[in-house]
């Protein structure tokens, strides 16, 4: 057998050209190695925290099977069901929606009676989604009620009754990452990097009891946190549980982990020495007010006109703005209190109280517990007010204290059988929080 072999007659090309010295003093980048370097130094970067959350592991969601090569199941096609949805309009009741769909009085009465153990539909609340899904030849199979963003209710007909269950949605959830630095406030800096106000808002709650994010927050205060979203079909659905965070004010770093207890199930979050990042209270009633009035003991009284005691701060906020109770406590009053207007009165552990005075609408009654947190009433402008604002007072054994010099110590720490299973958790969440500055810092250097 012979072999031809084809030869070239092209001359050879030229020799390369020498080498170019480099040039002394400070290298020069054009554009499109700079963008080039960005660009790369992203795509790292994303790589490192895809990698660092494959070896984590997904949360919530069962390991994926390994693929095995078999014949293909023969598989009956699915019973074609159709779907009416209705979002629930004001005024509309189940009563009036379940007779449109031809159940008589007594068949209503029924469903209603067999749900209840699970959900008074007497309940239902207006946008919310109600599904009823029928078989190819008409026949009701169910009916589906949206409870809230988690669960859905499922009602089945059971003989000559009914049964309810309530399901969670089939989410997907994925863990992900945000970092950035403040320029104006906290919810700007959340949208250029593609989130909303709600995971925004979400992180300044973890930090509200260390931070006032109206009066403390800096220009150039950095921010970092490890997050759920979940998915449902492939489309957005909402986030999740915040996993870790820090937020650096003024130089100073805060941080909050998430545990849950495996015992109880029950969520909190602690710093990096597993003290709980709640403190007694928060440091304001009302997130991003401006303080329009400090306290003092000899203030000028726009209404009496004469010099006075202002012995609390005053927030200024739209009528209406929520009002949060600022620590665990028990409502001592609520109601009109004179120039006060609507007030309320919580008493608080420690030998603590709180007022919150000119509201619009009170949301609580006295004897009532409330949470850290609650929205107990709305700003207002009634009694002695010139326009809507809070007037936001402290007082510790009886003695009434500046709001913003206040310290407050934490609340429980976490349970010290637990502190080696937070500790592993903690250094999962460390690796996720510092993967960024790892990775730019490597392509930068």
């Amino acid at each position: 057998m012979s072999v031809q072999h084809e030869l070239n007659f092209d001359p050879p090309p030229p020799p390369p050209p020498p080498p170019r010295r480099p040039r002394k003093g400070k290298a020069r980048f054009d554009k499109r190695q700079i963008t080039l370097a960005a660009a790369g130094a992203l795509a790292l970067l994303a790589g490192v925290i895809a990698l660092i959350l494959s070896l984590a592991g997904p949360r919530r969601l069962p390991p994926a099977s390994l693929a095995v090569s078999r014949p293909e199941p023969v598989i009956a096609p699915a019973p074609a069901f159709r779907i009416r949805e209705e979002i629930i309009a004001k005024g509309r009741t189940l009563s009036r929606i379940l007779g449109e769909q031809g159940f008589s009085g007594a068949e209503i009465e029924r469903l209603k009676a067999d749900v209840k153990p699970v959900f008074n539909l007497n309940m239902i609340i207006a946008g919310r989604r109600l599904r009823f899904i029928s078989d190819s030849e008409g026949v009701l199979r169910s009916i589906e009620y949206d409870l809230d963003e988690l669960r859905y209710l499922v009602i089945t007909r059971d003989g000559a009754g009914f049964k309810a269950e309530a399901k969670p949605y089939p989410f997907e959830v994925r863990t992900e990452f945000i970092w950035g630095t403040v320029e104006d406030n906290v919810i700007s800096a959340f949208a250029k990097r593609g989130e909303t106000d709600v995971l925004a808002l979400t992180m300044t709650d973890l930090f509200a009891w260390d931070i006032d994010f109206y009066t403390e927050l800096r220009r150039g205060d950095t921010f970092r946190m490890v997050y759920e979203k979940r998915y449902l079909e492939g489309k957005f659905a909402g986030y999740g549980d915040v996993l870790a965070a820090e937020f650096v004010n003024r130089g100073r770093a805060f941080q909050a982990y998430r545990f849950e207890y495996p015992d109880t199930r029950k969520a909190d979050y602690f710093d990096r020495e597993a003290k709980s990042v709640r403190k007694e209270f928060l440091r304001s009633p009302i997130p991003y007010a401006a303080v329009t009035s400090g306290f003092s003991y000899s203030r000028f009284h726009p209404i009496l006109k004469v010099y006075t005691a202002h012995l609390g701060i005053d927030l200024g906020a739209r009528e209406g703005t929520p009002v949060h109770a600022t620590a665990d406590g028990v409502v001592l009053s609520a109601g009109p209190n004179g120039g006060a207007g609507n007030m309320i009165h919580l008493r608080h552990k420690n030998n603590y109280e709180t007022m919150y005075l000119h509201l619009s609408r009170i949301l609580v009654a006295p004897g009532e517990r409330v949470e850290g947190g609650k929205v107990i009433g709305l700003v207002g402008s009634t009694g002695e007010a010139t326009g809507p604002h809070l007037d936001y007072r402290i007082k510790q054994g009886g003695i009434f204290v500046n709001p913003l010099a206040a310290k407050f110590a934490p609340v429980s720490p976490l349970r010290p059988e637990f502190k080696a299973e937070f500790d592993r958790q903690a250094k999962w969440c460390d690796v996720l929080l510092d993967a960024p500055s790892l990775v730019l810092g490597a392509v930068v250097h």
